[in-house]
């Protein structure tokens, strides 16, 4: 048999190769407007996929169950949210008028004696504060005019994307669906994959991946629905209007890791203004204790899904934020603990540890 030259088998291989990369490219062209749905489901399926299962135990093993269950709660977890949203913001459209034309006459009080009394951060809020109470009602105007300015012309650049908004999150719930319905043969499609590129350490590091989304989507997403929730029930038993629209908003801010402060202390602005002093001075220590929480509850949720140092999955959410968005919370994370764990596994030689409870049914 007459043996092919080097030169034409190196050819055919870069013809190959060519190719092979055509469609590869083509593929992520096409399934590009996908894109952040399919990653959001991935996500979404690997840190709900224990829950998943244990509905399907709770709905008598049947697999079609649990994931109809699954995608209710998912397409509640939307819609329900949204319906309030909308409904208080209709409701309360009068007042939110009212509101917008009473800040021209608004008089801002002095700040009580306790704000200069806070640590760090006292003595500059209550020089701030009393700058703008000096101000007077024309200065605190102008002083907030181009705030909110740049407010509603990035809400009413939003406006527009609403739909598509909702068109990428009802194609995250169906993807969902799916891969809840073939999770185990996805799964181990991945770590043959990963076994593939490198062995038993590969498929390791694949497992290492899907506890640092776990621990991820613990730490940061429910952290982030604790304290809106208690930053809610604390507007609502001090008597602020809204509270639905407010406490999504606390939401979103938690899951950017802006944090719940700012929506809080401008509640308790707004009660001094009222005159309900007590109840703004409630409001504040709440802010406080409710701001905390993240502290000390966000590392003990991450350490129970990845045992990762912490700084290490803080870097990962705000560098992953910066660079991918709110999306970005996850990927961030995933990325700089894969790539600890290999790095410190090829310089010791080792396989990366994995809790092996948590290999089973990934």
């Amino acid at each position: 048999m007459t043996d092919i030259p080097p030169s034409r088998d190196l050819t055919r291989a870069t013809v190959s190769v060519f190719f092979v990369g055509t469609l590869i490219a083509a593929s992520i062209w096409i399934l590009w407007p996908f894109l952040l749905s399919i990653v959001w489901a991935i996500m979404i399926v690997v840190a709900t996929w224990p829950l998943m299962l244990r509905m399907q135990v709770w709905l008598w093993g049947k697999r079609g169950l649990a994931v109809a269950a699954m995608t209710a709660a998912l397409l509640a977890v939307f819609i329900v949210p949204f319906l309030l949203a909308v409904g208080t913001i209709v409701e309360n459209a009068d007042r939110i008028a009212g509101w917008a034309k009473s800040l021209q006459n608004f008089v801002l009080p002095p700040p009580p004696g306790w704000v200069g009394g806070l640590p760090l951060i006292g003595p500059r809020l209550a020089a701030g504060w009393q700058d703008l109470a000096s101000a007077g009602p024309e200065g605190l105007y102008a002083s907030l005019a181009p705030y909110a300015g740049k407010v509603v012309n990035w809400f009413v650049g939003q406006a527009g994307s609403v739909g598509m908004i909702v068109v990428q999150f009802l194609l995250t719930v169906v993807i969902s669906a799916i891969l809840y319905v073939g999770g185990e043969t996805a799964a181990e499609r991945v770590k043959r994959f990963a076994r593939w590129l490198d062995g038993q350490r590969g498929e390791d590091l694949a497992i290492l991946a899907a506890k640092a989304i776990r621990g991820v989507t613990l730490g940061v997403v429910v952290t982030a629905l604790i304290q809106s929730v208690l930053g809610g029930i604390g507007l609502a038993v001090a008597g602020l209007p809204a509270v639905a629209v407010l406490t999504l908003v606390m939401f979103v801010l938690a899951l950017a890791q802006l944090g719940v402060f700012l929506v809080l202390l401008l509640a308790a602005l707004w009660l001094y203004w009222t005159g309900q002093n007590v109840w703004g001075t409630v409001l504040l220590v709440w802010m406080v204790v409710v701001g905390s929480i993240d502290n000390i509850l966000r590392p003990i949720l991450i350490k129970k899904g990845a045992d990762l140092p912490l700084l290490l999955i803080f870097a990962g959410v705000i560098g992953g934020l910066i660079a991918f968005g709110i999306i970005g919370i996850f990927i961030g994370p995933v990325v700089l603990a894969v790539t600890y764990t290999m790095l410190e596994a090829w310089a010791g030689g080792d396989k990366p540890e994995v809790v092996p409870e948590l290999t089973d049914k990934t």
